[in-house]
């Protein structure tokens, strides 16, 4: 401990300079159970990379806080103090290495007496001491206080029955902790892993195991809590599959300090044995292949697979079936019996048919041919024998399984290759012919070999040839000159199972052969050690000709380059230094200085010519070229120049310096509402030169799932003060709202104003750094780019929230009701509301005659109809909807605000139509910092039923209500009576005149009339009547 406390001293001691080393340890306390398995981890950073880092650890007791106890370390096997040594040597408490700077301690058994605080120390590797070097944890240790019972027993079960099994989980931990409760299922013989019945998680999540989800959604598997700690299994309609040992697990969580969960202690039921009875006779088959497309003398493998219970005991016969027509049957004797031609070929050994397994019979084809391309079916038929003594057979077929078999091609590919394309004129010609793909068995090949002339006007004369059997036959002699086209024709052979031959496909190559003359062989290369040179070093060039006959034959040597120009482009060779054939050297004339130091090198033979340029500058950059001439002294001792030779481009780069510019990389991101400001920080971590001057680009990137989009350009600032906006900031209106700023040397700074959601995305800077060239002139060096700052805008949280209570209301025909719409919570004291009624009507409702022309017209039950909107913007039909009914003074509608967050619309002269569910339909709406209104939430209050109750119609109401019945009823009876009393006087006077004159005749009485009588009610509900009666003999 003294140790490390004079470590922490030189750290304090060593000046004001920034931490870099930092430790840190698992953060506690962590509570675990006595006897668990315990894992602290420890991370190192800061460190100077490329060291593997050691740890040590160590804990304090909290009854002697200040007394060190070590436990293991990763450098000093014997660092344990005796308490912890034993059970370090037995590997109970070990150190796991993550990387080179991250580390696991483990605990296997953990002991009561290893409560306390935990200290994982780091021994310095940089040689000086900068920072933090140990970091400590508290680790509490607490009972394992979890029991988990259920009584182990042996159940048989028929399938279709139920099982229930309980399970008691209890713990006396005096934490806060959290249980997981699961029921698996294991096969009696341990051969798979156990199965999740169902489990239910630690946050009180039920879910079953990936095959019982079906069973779990329709209610056959259910896991109930009938009390506290009693947690019941229910399975019904139980299957075969489901046999086996179910037992109950539990374990107990806790969540430590960095809100993680962890399962201190886990513990298992006794197993129950559940053996389940199938009752199913059923059985199904299945056809199984490989692959479906085969060639012309492959295997075809067919495989039926019958799935049943107790196979064993049962009795199959199999039938395989080609086409429609049979190819073998295989009782459940197992002994086969062919059809047709394929008796033929399970002699010759092209067919087999056999029983692999109980459950798998298998058909095989070899040699497949072109006609067994078809349809396969597998039938399957079972004989039971019933108790009376009958058989009944029970037969499926499998599917159709369709087979194509292509005739054999030949895969072969031939590749023509010479020891030269140029030979020297009297050298041999050697030629390779390579074969690949070739049938490795029964595949056989031959070659024929055939040269022609290179104009090809004479016929392909045969050279070799070499038969499927191996046999040379060696065709006519070689021409004398050999140049020419070289052909290799190899055939590929197939020998089917009766001996016979087939060619199934042949392939050529081609070559041609050129033969060189003397000049062809000269040639000239250039290389160069240092292609790539920092400003004021030294390179060598190499120039090597080599002439490949008479050497006494000279050459001339030349140098030349070809200079970049500023923009990058070439210019125009020119010579630098020539090697005559005589041995002396000539410089050029447009050096630029270079003659001063360049030097050269050249070989006793003249084959060899090295430049070397000493203190290379931006000027040497460029491309460099040897060229060689040939000379041949004639008879009369003249020169002529045979040939001319050109090396290859060297490329020569004078290269800037290193770069040293890093940019800080980490990651950061800022949330906010909109309307706030955005601040993003940009820092120069190192750079090359105290000189050096940045160019700083901002860029952002909006989409952040294509991170494959080019970022778009906010804003540059030059390295000579410059300032510019990119395109983007043009587009989106930021200039206004962004600012720029330099903050420090090497700090910059990028803030946004007045954000909007819009503004959301990756933001980063792209920073450039300049330095000046010896000829004083400014270039960019490198660049890098820093971390990416994620800026999150966003809305207000939605709150907009609308009475969702529903009411039923009945109101008579011609009365009014009002439809009542309330906001009870909004968003922001800003907000602004758009209310649309709607109501939906029954399909068959009554409505008046005569409304066929008006707005609202029944449709399909369900269907919707707007019958009044009004805006954020208060204009009425500015919503979300068009009103069916138009405003104005004749309008039954009547729309009211009493509060801020009340609205009303009263319906005036109730009509039977009206009858329907009425519902308001609210939009929120907030001006953005564009001053630019937008839909935040939308919401429906609960539906109000309207019943209207229809007038029922009288007599009376039907006359009062028409006016051509009320007069026809009222007015006109009156002068029609009038008419007819007068016609009755009338008539009664003449009867009585003639009466009289009668009576004066004869002495008799006569006949007279009674005067009409007559029945009128004043009202208007009865029509009059009127009677008249004859008179009566007196």
């Amino acid at each position: 401990m003294g140790v490390k406390a004079l470590l922490i001293a030189c750290v304090i001691l060593a000046g004001t300079g920034s931490s870099k080393r930092v430790v840190t340890v698992q953060s506690g306390p962590l509570i675990r159970t006595e006897g668990s398995h315990v894992t602290i981890w420890c991370n190192v950073t800061g460190y100077k990379e490329g060291v593997e880092q050691d740890f040590e650890w160590s804990m304090y007791l909290h009854t002697a806080p200040d007394r060190e106890i070590r436990i293991i370390s990763t450098s000093q096997p014997n660092y344990a103090y005796s308490v912890y040594a034993q059970r370090v040597n037995r590997k109970e408490i070990y150190v796991e290495r993550l990387t080179g700077d991250s580390a696991l301690l483990h605990i296997s058994k953990l002991e009561a007496k290893d409560q306390g605080q935990f200290e994982c120390y780091t021994p310095n590797t940089d040689g000086h001491y900068l920072g933090s070097y140990s970091a400590k944890t508290n680790l509490t240790v607490i009972p394992d206080t979890l029991t988990v019972t259920s009584a182990g027993q042996t159940l048989s079960k028929v399938e279709g029955d139920t099982l229930q099994l309980a399970c008691e989980v209890s713990r006396q931990t005096p934490q806060h902790t959290h249980l997981s409760v699961g029921w698996y299922l294991r096969s009696p013989n341990h051969s798979a892993p156990p199965q999740d019945l169902v489990t239910l998680s630690r946050d009180f999540v039920l879910r079953a195991g990936a095959p019982y989800k079906q069973r779990f959604n329709t209610g056959d598997l259910r896991l109930d809590k009938t009390s506290s700690a009693t947690y019941k299994l229910t399975i019904y309609k139980l299957q075969p599959a489901e046999q086996g040992l179910i037992y109950c697990e539990a374990a107990e969580w806790i969540q430590d300090p960095d809100r993680s969960w962890y399962a201190m202690t886990r513990k298992q039921s006794e197993k129950t044995s559940v053996k389940v009875q199938p009752t199913d006779r059923d059985f199904s088959i299945q056809v199984n292949t490989d692959r479906r497309a085969y060639s012309s003398g492959e295997t075809l493998e067919l495989r039926c697979s019958i799935d049943a219970q107790n196979i064993q005991d049962r009795y199959f016969s199999v039938s395989w079936v080609f086409s429609s027509s049979p190819v073998a049957l295989v009782g459940p004797s197992s002994v086969p019996v062919l059809s047709g031609d394929y008796v033929r070929r399970e002699a010759a050994g092209q067919l087999t048919v056999r029983k692999e397994s109980p459950s798998i019979h298998l058909l095989k084809l070899r040699w497949l041919r072109p006609e067994d391309t078809g349809k396969y079916i597998c039938r399957v038929t079972e004989r039971e024998r019933m108790p009376s003594g009958d058989f009944i057979d029970r037969s499926k077929r499998s599917r159709n399984v369709q087979i194509s078999v292509q005739p054999l091609r030949t895969n072969i590919s031939v590749s023509l290759t010479a020891n030269s394309s140029e030979v020297p004129e009297g050298d041999p010609v050697q030629l390779v012919c390579s074969v690949r793909g070739a049938m490795a068995t029964a595949g056989a090949l031959s070659v024929l070999w055939q040269w022609t002339d290179r104009q090809g006007a004479a016929p392909a004369q045969d050279v070799a040839a070499v038969d499927r059997e191996g046999t040379v036959r060696p065709g006519p002699s070689a021409l004398p000159a050999d140049e020419g086209e070289y052909r290799c024709t190899v055939a590929e052979w197939l020998q089917s199972p009766d001996g016979t031959w087939e060619n199934i496909g042949e392939k050529t190559a081609v070559t041609a052969i050129e033969v060189k003359a003397v000049e062809s062989s000269f040639f000239v290369s250039a290389s160069s050690r240092t292609p790539s040179v920092t400003y004021g070093d030294s390179f060598d060039l190499q120039c090597i000709v080599k002439p490949r006959y008479n050497p006494r034959v000279p050459s001339t040597v030349t140098w030349r380059f070809q200079p970049r120009d500023e923009a990058g482009g070439r210019g125009e060779f020119r010579d630098l230094v020539t090697l005559t054939r005589e041995g002396t050297l000539q410089w050029g004339e447009q050096l630029q200085g270079l003659g001063s130091r360049a030097s050269i090198d050249k070989s006793p033979t003249n084959s060899n010519l090295r430049l070397r340029v000493n203190r290379a500058g931006r000027r040497d950059a460029g491309t460099y070229q040897c060229s060689a001439q040939l000379w041949r002294r004639n008879y009369d001792s003249t020169w002529t120049k045979v040939t001319n030779r050109t090396s290859n481009l060297l490329g020569i780069n004078v290269l800037k310096p290193v770069s040293k510019l890093r940019v800080q990389k980490a990651n950061q991101s800022v949330w906010l509402v909109e309307d706030g400001r955005v601040r993003v920080n940009c820092s120069v971590a190192a750079q090359t030169s105290p000189d050096s001057q940045h160019t700083v680009l901002w860029y952002a990137r909006k989409n952040e799932e294509q991170p494959d989009d080019a970022p778009e350009l906010l804003l540059k600032i030059n390295h000579n003060s410059a300032f510019e906006y990119g395109a983007y900031a043009e587009e989106e209106r930021l200039k206004s709202r962004v600012q720029s700023e330099r903050l420090s040397p090497g700090l910059y700074g990028l803030t946004l104003h007045r954000a909007e959601a819009g503004d959301s995305g990756l933001y980063f800077c792209l920073v450039q750094e300049w330095l000046l060239d010896p000829d004083g002139v400014w270039y960019q060096l490198s660049q890098d780019a820093s971390g990416l700052t994620q800026v999150v805008v966003r809305q207000p949280e939605i709150r907009l929230q609308v009475e969702e209570t529903e009411s039923n209301m009945t109101v008579k025909e011609a009365e009014s009701f009002r439809l009542g719409c309330s906001v009870t919570s909004q968003s922001s004291r800003d907000s602004r509301f758009s209310v649309s009624w709607y109501v939906v009507r029954p399909r068959d409702g009554e409505g008046e005659e005569g409304e066929e022309g008006e707005e609202g017209e029944e449709g399909e039950e369900g269907a919707r109809e707007c019958l009044f909107s009004i805006g954020h913007d208060a204009v009425f039909g500015n919503g979300n909807c068009s009103p069916a009914e138009d405003p104005g003074p004749d309008s039954r509608l009547q729309f009211e605000r009493t509060t801020s967050d009340l609205y009303t619309l009263t319906i005036q002269r109730a009509r039977p139509r009206d009858a329907g569910n009425y519902y308001c339909h609210v939009e929120e709406w907030l001006l953005n910092p564009r001053n630019a209104w937008y839909r935040l939430a939308t919401n429906n209050s609960g539906v109000t039923i309207i019943n209207v109750l229809e007038q029922v119609s009288s007599l009376q109401s039907i006359v009062c209500s028409n006016d051509s019945l009320f007069y026809f009823v009222f007015f006109y009876p009156f002068p029609i009576f009038g008419i007819l009393l007068i016609a009755v006087l009338l008539v009664r006077y003449k009867a009585r005149s003639s009466s009289k004159n009668q009576e004066g005749k004869n002495g008799a009485p006569l006949l007279w009339i009674k005067e009409p009588h007559i029945n009128y009610s004043p009202t208007c509900l009865e029509p009059p009547a009127l009677s008249l009666h004859p008179g009566s003999v007196e």
